[in-house]
């Protein structure tokens, strides 16, 4: 990994019901932003929220969201192509994409590089219950963990409630992630982003991109913003608000881990990724697949 400067952005997508005028909309509003942003701060890489086409709540059935989407790459996907090409900058943006059959939808994360090209696409793995079309909702879940080399440096790429579950982050991690991007539209608390963002970040010594959601989606559910950048050490270096805005900040790689935490004079010993003991996870690897459910009542039907 080299320095480099990170941003995230966090806007508002149109709250009104999806027509292909509204998404173009989103898409226009989104790249304005990035062209704002990059000539405000001369980021290297731009991370934008999770659904910024549509808003994370479609309020339609799978089969019209279906309709409504494209393929990444495809129509969608070519705007934020164009300007990750005329910027010359790395480009991350969550969008739904249109699966094999009509009805099958991803929620994508896409990564552009600086010269337009899709470099990786992501579909989130661990779907929030409300949106599962196993559940009702509308999106099918991905399997696979793609990390990305680039000349920045390794980017792994999570979405939103992906970053309640440490064995993503992990696996991309060992597999060479050194930055993760988390697009998101969250619906819980400031405190529950914060503490997932810090945690993964912490875990596996990883820079985290977190890009949120701000404003209502077209079935009137609201976002809090709050988009932030953590150190591997946990440290929150750049903060947002709830209004559309970006952030940004220096990701240096000397400085990463100089210390145990920040501005402490003791030096960081200790390696969480060189340090696991394999042995025992080994030992116990049919844990980590065994199903299993919390004791304690909760809502899920």
């Amino acid at each position: 990994m080299r320095a480099f400067t990170a941003a995230a952005i966090q806007v508002r997508p149109r709250a009104e019901q999806l027509t292909p005028e509204s998404i173009k909309a989103n898409i226009d509003h989104a790249v304005e932003y990035v062209e704002r942003c990059v000539a405000d701060t001369g980021a290297d890489l731009v991370v934008l929220p999770e659904s910024v086409t549509t808003g994370f709540t479609p309020d339609c059935s799978p089969e019209q969201l279906w309709d409504l989407i494209t393929d990444i790459p495809g129509g969608h996907a070519e705007p934020f192509q164009e300007v990750a090409d005329r910027l010359g900058i790395y480009l991350v943006w969550g969008a739904y994409q249109r699966g094999e059959d009509r009805g099958v939808v991803y929620n994508a994360a896409a990564l552009a590089g600086p010269d337009g090209s899709i470099r990786g696409v992501y579909h989130k793995t661990h779907p929030y219950c409300t949106e599962l079309r196993s559940r009702g909702g509308w999106v099918t879940p991905g399997h696979d963990v793609p990390v990305v080399d680039t000349e920045l440096g390794g980017i792994g790429m999570i979405i939103c409630f992906d970053g309640d579950y440490p064995e993503l982050s992990r696996i991309a991690a060992v597999r060479g992630a050194e930055v993760i991007v988390r697009p998101s539209a969250l619906l819980r608390s400031a405190d529950i982003w914060e503490l997932t963002n810090r945690a993964r970040a912490y875990d596996n010594h990883v820079y985290v991109i977190g890009a949120n959601c701000t404003g209502s989606d077209p079935a009137g559910v609201m976002y809090f913003g709050n988009s932030m950048i953590v150190t591997p050490v946990a440290e929150v270096v750049a903060r947002a608000a709830t209004h559309e805005c970006w952030i940004s900040a220096r990701l240096d790689p000397e400085a990463a881990l100089r210390s145990l935490t920040p501005a402490s004079s003791i030096g960081q010993g200790f390696d969480h990724l060189a340090d696991r003991n394999l042995e025992m996870i080994r030992r116990h690897a049919d844990d980590l697949t065994r199903e299993a459910a919390t004791t304690f009542p909760h809502a899920r039907p």
